[in-house]
């Protein structure tokens, strides 16, 4: 018998051992909805380059903006909760990775019985004996082990693994959109800057403007009607400098605030005219979104952990073949316990046991869990299909914005020199007071414009490198 046991346990740990090989993931990238070979808007695809694997301390060159994202990244709650979720994650599949090992417990036992005297245990007890009370000492370790029959317990471990990895992509989720935030917020704050100065300029050429109408209207070649409109002007001029400034504070607390800060200025050294990206603004082609984009990996991993479970579900409703084995040492007396090998004892068991009335349960699991893997195939397509619409989105859109900073630009240009031939034609008495209002209100507001497209074009290209899945690269 002894032999049995060692027998056993040897195949036992040889199983387990062949059992816990990791199996690579199956991957369900052929349930995704075709893709084109190129973007809607794109030029010539080339899969070569893709600005999505490109690691955001390269895409983003600012010194500044990279120790505010560094920082985001250390010390976003959002992102701490994510590598708690990992965390946890790890230990579910470390547990799930123990389920092939058998289950072994160490028994020490001993116990006492004193019989009636008027009983047969008694009677015999006293006659072979010579004594009215019988001692038992056991020490033993038991062995039990599911045998895996039908991948119940790898489907297990495969969804756990499945269900760790979408921890993993989630943390990327999280950190490009967080990149992306800390980006656009960035980039607001230079335009709010950039504002602040245009609108400052503005005050300047307005005060300009008032002291010559004051000297006219001294002298009385303009009326005080002409005077108020002016001065009225300049007002509107200087009522936007506090506006920009309450802005800039506050998007300075919200980016701090995001970066994981209390509120607190940031010394920027950056102008928002002389930022500058890459002129190739390469971005793949559709397939690469399967490989680059860290929610539809998530998404794909979330199919492949339902198909596990749905074969878990299923094999819960075949019969469970369990192994069990004892081995030890028993005696009357404890000091007989080493009395080898006369006090050895060994036991093997095996059961099969087929659920009969829980089989309705069990089908109900499995009807529910193809449910869900069905789910969660449709929630992966719509994925991939939300992903390349972000791409496209994002292309016409700086494509658009290109065109419309260009004319803004140029009328801008123009706009300026009016506004200097207005300043010299006025001082001459050559135009009136009110040309010249219009042409400072008409070069202010396109000034203004220009920063918004300009900040725009900005935001439409870190969506762009967003949407292609790139931020989450630590390189």
């Amino acid at each position: 018998m002894n032999r049995n046991v060692k027998l056993l346990t040897v195949f036992i740990l040889s199983f387990v051992a062949w059992s816990c090989k990791t199996d690579k993931l199956v991957s369900n990238k052929h349930l995704a909805p075709t893709l084109p070979q190129q973007y809607r808007d794109q030029g010539i695809a080339t899969k070569e380059n893709n600005i999505g694997s490109i690691p955001w301390r390269d895409f983003f060159q600012d010194r500044v903006l990279q120790g505010l994202i560094d920082s985001a990244i250390q010390h976003n709650l959002d992102m701490q909760l994510a590598l708690k979720n990992i965390e946890s994650s790890q230990l579910s599949l470390k547990q799930a990775k123990a389920s092939y090992l058998p289950s072994a417990q160490l028994q020490v036992r001993g116990n006492s019985t004193n019989p009636s005297n008027n009983s047969m245990n008694g009677l015999s007890l006293n006659q072979f004996l010579k004594q009215h009370h019988v001692e038992d000492y056991t020490a033993s370790i038991g062995l039990s082990w599911e045998a895996d029959l039908w991948g119940k317990i790898k489907n297990q471990n495969a969804a756990a693994l499945a269900s760790y990895l979408q921890t993993e992509e989630a943390k990327k989720v999280i950190q490009t959109q967080l990149i992306a935030q800390v980006a656009q917020g960035y980039y607001q704050l230079l335009m709010l800057y950039q504002l602040r100065d245009i609108a400052q300029q503005n005050l300047k050429l307005s005060d300009t403007t008032l002291r010559i109408v004051k000297q006219q209207y001294e002298v009385g070649d303009i009326t005080l009607l002409a005077l108020e409109q002016v001065d009225a002007q300049r007002l509107s001029a200087a009522s936007l400098i506090p506006d920009f400034e309450q802005q800039i504070h506050l998007q300075e607390n919200a980016i701090q605030m995001l970066s994981g800060k209390l509120p607190a200025e940031i010394k920027t050294q950056e102008q928002l005219a002389n930022v500058r990206f890459p002129e190739d603004l390469a971005i793949g082609i559709p397939a690469d979104l399967l490989s680059h984009r860290p929610d539809v990996k998530q998404a794909e991993l979330a199919v492949t952990a339902s198909q596990a479970y749905q074969k878990s579900a299923k094999a819960r409703m075949y019969p469970s073949l369990v192994i069990s084995a004892e081995a030890g040492v028993n005696a009357f007396k404890t000091s007989n316990w080493f009395n080898l090998p006369a006090s050895l004892f060994g036991a093997i068991t095996g059961s099969i046991t087929q659920p009969i009335f829980q089989r309705r349960e069990l089908k109900t699991q499995y009807e529910l869990a193809r449910i869900e893997q069905e789910k969660n195939v449709m929630i992966f397509k719509q994925k991939v299909i939300s992903a390349a619409g972000e791409v496209s989105d994002a292309l016409i859109s700086i494509q658009k914005l290109k065109e419309k900073e260009q004319i803004t630009l140029d009328r801008t240009i123009r706009l300026k020199e009016a506004t200097k031939h207005a300043n010299l034609l006025f001082e001459t008495g050559m135009a009136t007071y009110l040309e010249v209002i219009t042409a400072q209100s008409n070069i202010l507001q396109s000034e203004l414009e220009l920063a918004q497209v300009k900040k725009a074009e900005l935001s439409a290209v870190v969506d762009l490198y967003r949407s292609l899945g790139g931020g989450w690269s630590n390189n």
